[in-house]
């Protein structure tokens, strides 16, 4: 189970260069009618995902890693943007292929071999505490936002009200503590938080002349709860599980 942590460095790396590092620019050049910029965009994404692998991954003589990660990455990019898909089908699809073909690679290379630990400064407890702290940034935003998009749950005028960005603050930091909340021990608090916005939200809520407003904030609010309470203790049981 010693190599569990290559794996879990692997997804950690995917999760950076999908998300965190990939500009909306970068993203609306994939999807370009014009050739030069969608594989110029694709190339470049798919150097970031094989950079991110062999500096996460930290095998130094191992070039398969960098070269199976950006190879894999441009092809299942590619065949994304040339059917267009942008919607929550493509996303899943576009994730599931990325992480089989992570989970092969591991299978492969590292699996049932030795691997150097010299390089190993982090237990795999802190990086898989660490990649769900990730996965419950922007992949879990871009998850709920294809979601509520693909079952046009999306109320016209809900882009008109608010702080700009503030929805997208506010579930990052909901989720942040759930996770934490869980990792600590203290579930109750997961509670008290879900009570606290509701109470915030009760006056908006109430407010509200069409039942779309209410239903999208509550689907939107459970959503974000659910993935970070599945996540969270997810991960609590997996480190049980000592992957040392």
């Amino acid at each position: 189970m010693g190599t569990a942590i290559i794996l879990i460095k692997l997804i950690a790396a995917h999760l950076v260069g999908d998300f965190i590092l990939q500009t909306d620019k970068l993203c609306a050049d994939k999807f370009s009618n014009n050739k030069a910029f969608r594989y110029r965009a694709l190339s470049v994404h798919a150097l970031v995902h094989a950079a991110l692998a062999y500096l996460f991954v930290a095998q130094w003589n191992n070039w398969a890693v960098p070269l199976v990660i950006g190879a894999s990455h441009f092809l299942i990019d590619l065949v994304k943007t040339h059917f267009k898909r942008k919607d929550l089908v493509g996303f899943v699809c576009d994730q599931l292929a990325h992480y089989c073909v992570i989970v092969v690679l591991w299978l492969i290379v590292f699996a049932n071999h030795d691997y150097n630990q010299a390089a190993k400064i982090l237990s795999a407890n802190f990086w898989l505490i660490a990649t769900t702290y990730i996965a419950v940034l922007s992949p879990t935003s871009v998850l709920i936002k294809s979601f509520i998009e693909y079952e046009k749950w999306l109320p016209t005028d809900a882009s008109l009200k608010g702080l700009p960005n503030a929805g997208k603050w506010i579930g990052y930091l909901e989720r942040i503590l759930i996770l934490t909340f869980i990792f600590t021990g203290n579930i109750e608090g997961v509670g008290f938080l879900l009570a606290a916005k509701s109470v915030f939200r009760f006056g908006e809520l109430n407010r509200a002349k069409d039942i779309k407003t209410t239903e999208y904030v509550l689907i939107g609010t459970f959503t974000s709860f659910t993935i970070a309470i599945m996540l969270g203790f997810g991960v609590d049981w997996l480190m049980e599980l000592n992957f040392e």
